[in-house]
């Protein structure tokens, strides 16, 4: 009896001791924000529960899928800004060169596993604020049923914007499309550059006049209004392009890499994808990219960048690009089997070969501002009452 009894103290002694610790421990906190799918954040709770676990922190997740940079920018404001940042480089300058973001160093990140397209979104200046994750680039989608159907060849990675104009107008008829059109600049800006255009130059001006862009945009928004081979508002009925693909209402579509999960689930068509065609300089895509950074406002910068290098190792990455959203940034994530899968798209080899001529787009000043004036002065434009001519001026 004297045994057992000696047996409880014991065990009520180290249960008490093990409470108190519990109670007496404050693990660091982390703040962390970003956008993104439910299937992307399912992803990236599994990798920061797993930090947590390995690091006894807690980290605190600020989840915006909406209307994201309108949140950044208040917390910022208020200074509650997150200690991890998700940013994108259309963002990205405006937070550096407020100074409101660390400057990272490139051998701390290991900077040679990473496309160096991706690098320099994420810079400014020379100096690295965020470490990328992903690139957004611009690929045809097309669907190979309606190809065959109508017996037109499959586009081929050497085709040009006149061989796509005429794939087009054979695969119009008076219950489908040609292809796709979206008004964003995201999605027509590479016609600009394949034709030696530009929205904004180098120093942030506009060159949207020059006469190779205002010929670029005026064979992109002919494509609608002119040779009626993309569908206008009214034919669309509120549809996204993307649910007229599946629909299979548009042959073609000009879209990124998020698709593809979609595509792969919804779509009950044979589909591929293919570069965007070839103009007088070549098929030029965007090199857009999205990535971490470490907030002036953290008040723990070293756990901040541990917690970027976890997410950002060849594991955690390879975990996210086994979603199918997104082309790793990581050379060799993007060249693993997480990427170069069997599954559809099956030239998703597309994705890397189009990266080596990509273009990171020229963000100015205020970018966010102009794009919307301008948007507004193309309004008319898209709408067919206005026709680009030689000597169209756009002002902002």
């Amino acid at each position: 009896m004297k045994k057992l009894l000696n047996f409880l103290a014991l065990f009520l002694v180290s249960i008490f001791l093990t409470c108190g610790c519990k109670q007496n421990h404050n693990p660091q906190i982390l703040t962390y924000s970003t956008w993104g799918s439910h299937t992307e954040m399912q992803v990236i709770k599994t990798l920061i529960k797993e930090f947590e676990e390995k690091n006894d922190v807690k980290i605190k997740i600020i989840h915006v899928p909406q209307n994201y940079f309108q949140k950044l920018h208040l917390l910022f404001a208020s200074n509650k800004a997150p200690d991890v940042v998700f940013i994108n480089n259309y963002y990205l300058p405006l937070y550096a060169k407020a100074n409101l973001l660390e400057k990272l160093d490139k051998n701390k990140i290991q900077s040679y596993n990473y496309f160096e397209n991706t690098l320099k979104a994420m810079s400014v200046n020379n100096d690295l604020y965020a470490v990328p994750r992903d690139i957004s680039n611009m690929v045809v989608y097309y669907n190979k049923s309606i190809f065959l159907k109508k017996n037109v060849q499959f586009p081929d990675p050497k085709w040009t914007y006149d061989d796509f104009l005429k794939k087009a107008q054979k695969l119009t008829d008076s219950k489908n499309f040609g292809i796709g059109f979206e008004e964003n600049i995201l999605f027509w800006e590479p016609i600009l550059w394949a034709y030696g255009g530009e929205i904004f130059d180098n120093n942030g001006e506009l060159s949207l006049n020059s006469q190779e862009s205002l010929a670029a945009l005026k064979f992109y928004i002919e494509l609608k209004n002119k040779e009626k081979v993309a569908p206008d508002k009214i034919q669309s009925a509120n549809r996204t392009m993307a649910q007229m693909f599946l629909d299979e209402k548009i042959a073609m579509q000009i879209s990124g890499r998020w698709l593809v999960p979609k595509y792969r689930k919804e779509a009950k068509f044979d589909w591929d994808i293919v570069p965007l065609p070839n103009g007088t300089h070549g098929s030029i895509t965007g090199s857009d990219t999205s990535g971490w950074a470490i907030s002036k406002q953290s008040k723990n910068k070293k756990l901040a960048l541990d917690l970027i290098l976890y997410l950002s190792s060849y594991n955690s990455i390879n975990k996210i690009t086994e979603t199918g959203l997104i082309t790793p940034a990581r050379k060799d994530s993007a060249n693993s089997n997480s990427f170069l899968n069997n599954e559809k798209p099956h030239n998703a080899k597309v994705f890397l070969e189009i990266n080596k001529n990509a273009k990171v787009t020229n963000i100015p000043i205020n970018y966010n501002e102009k794009i919307e004036k301008l948007t507004k002065e193309l309004e008319p434009y898209f709408l067919g009452t206005e026709i680009i001519r030689p000597n169209t001026k756009f002002e902002l």
